[in-house]
């Protein structure tokens, strides 16, 4: 396993919760993401992140069920298990801290791992944003969206074999260009996504019900894509080649209490009956992309058309069932303007407009040796951040 730092400089609120002032609460206990972690030469357990060190869950509040090498456990107990401990520790941060310091462990000590085992893993296609710009880009003559796009939340299944944690290196694929044409991938890009954790399984044949009770948190997450494979093989049944050698996550799962929501973007024509929000299930999260450093999009989850409470009643209304450690990601998140596209596809308009760097160095799509960074923020939390490097 790689190791995997956050980036210095973030900030955390000590006090009790609920204090005002739009003060950056950050890494405090408001957020309190979950990890896998491993200090040298012992096994990788769970914790979670306060400040710049990681509470070792397992004797600040004697559960084993923290011992294991991944959240499964964990998440499987359910929402009030979730939301019962996420209190407790809580109350041990902010109250007298003489018992709970010695299990804090310095960030710089630990390797952080896969941070739960993945079982199914579901992509999304839920920006209208990006959905009308992919379409503009492929099919220039039509319509950019296909007819059925505002009447479902368009996914595929991925391979939950090539789900990273990051700062694992992405090794360039290869694959069918065009008939005849094999090699390496030419045009290889990123997708800026919000991806969700499911905890609590269900029935095969029996529809999820409340998104709540089901999704444990959530995950930064680059879905890697090879555009060249992808214009190739995608007709008639979708992506295969172009997205299934690598998906990065983020090692922090952010618990879904802790996140603000708003309510979701309007949707014309009204959705399907099973498809109608039974909620606010919008979040107000910002991204960032930075390539070798240098921000060059900042999208807004607020912007997507598709609630992930729709996506998660999509995909069981067949009676498919959920399993501990599923993932279904949001699928590109893009907004509006420019500077807010979520791959370099949109950003440079298939190759066609290049991205500028710093230094003079300018990018159509991802070169050997590029490391790509997205980070987030919820509110005044931030969600930390996924990176890879190519190579």
């Amino acid at each position: 396993m790689r190791r995997t730092r956050e980036r210095a400089g973030d900030r955390t609120r000590r006090p009790a919760r609920g204090t005002g002032g739009g003060e950056l609460v950050s890494w405090g206990v408001d957020n309190l993401p979950y990890a896998v972690f491993s200090c040298a030469g012992q096994a990788p357990r769970v914790g979670v992140r306060y400040g710049d060190k990681v509470l070792d869950l397992v004797p600040a509040l004697h559960d084993e069920v923290f011992a294991a090498p991944t959240l499964n456990p964990f998440m499987a107990r359910g929402r009030a298990a979730w939301h019962d401990t996420r209190t407790l520790i809580q109350n041990k941060l902010t109250g007298d801290l003489s018992v709970t310091e010695r299990h804090l462990i310095p960030l710089e000590q630990v390797e952080l791992h896969l941070p739960f085992e993945v079982a199914d893993y579901v992509d999304f296609y839920c920006s209208l944003d990006h959905a009308s710009n992919i379409g503009r880009i492929f099919r220039p003559d039509s319509e950019p969206l296909l007819p059925n796009w505002r009447h479902l939340p368009v996914g595929y299944h991925g391979r939950s074999g090539t789900v990273v944690v990051s700062g694992t290196p992405v090794s360039r694929p290869q694959g069918q260009l065009k008939a005849g044409v094999f090699g390496p991938c030419e045009k290889l890009d990123i997708e800026a996504e919000l991806g969700f954790v499911v905890g609590v399984p269900t029935t095969m044949g029996s529809p999820a019900g409340a998104f709540d009770e089901h999704v444990f948190g959530v995950t930064l997450v680059n879905d890697w894509s090879a555009r060249d494979i992808q214009a190739w093989e995608y007709v008639p049944l979708g992506p295969f080649l172009a997205k299934s050698f690598a998906t990065s996550i983020s090692p922090w799962i952010t618990p879904l209490e802790a996140l603000p929501r708003i309510p979701g973007r309007a949707q014309d024509p009204e959705p399907a009956a099973y498809l109608r929000r039974q909620g606010d299930w919008g979040l107000d999260v910002q991204l960032e992309v930075l390539l070798n450093g240098e921000v060059v999009s900042r999208p807004p989850y607020s912007s997507m058309y598709w609630t992930p409470d729709q996506m998660l009643a999509h995909m069981t209304v067949n009676g498919a069932s959920l399993r501990t450690g599923d993932l279904f990601a949001s699928g590109t998140i893009s907004g509006p303007e420019r500077e807010e596209r979520g791959s370099l596809i949109e950003l440079t308009w298939n190759g066609t407009d290049p991205i500028k760097l710093a230094g003079g160095e300018t990018r159509s799509f991802l070169q050997d040796g590029d490391t790509v960074t997205i980070r987030a923020t919820a509110g005044a939390l931030t969600l930390g951040e996924v990176s890879g490097t190519v190579g």
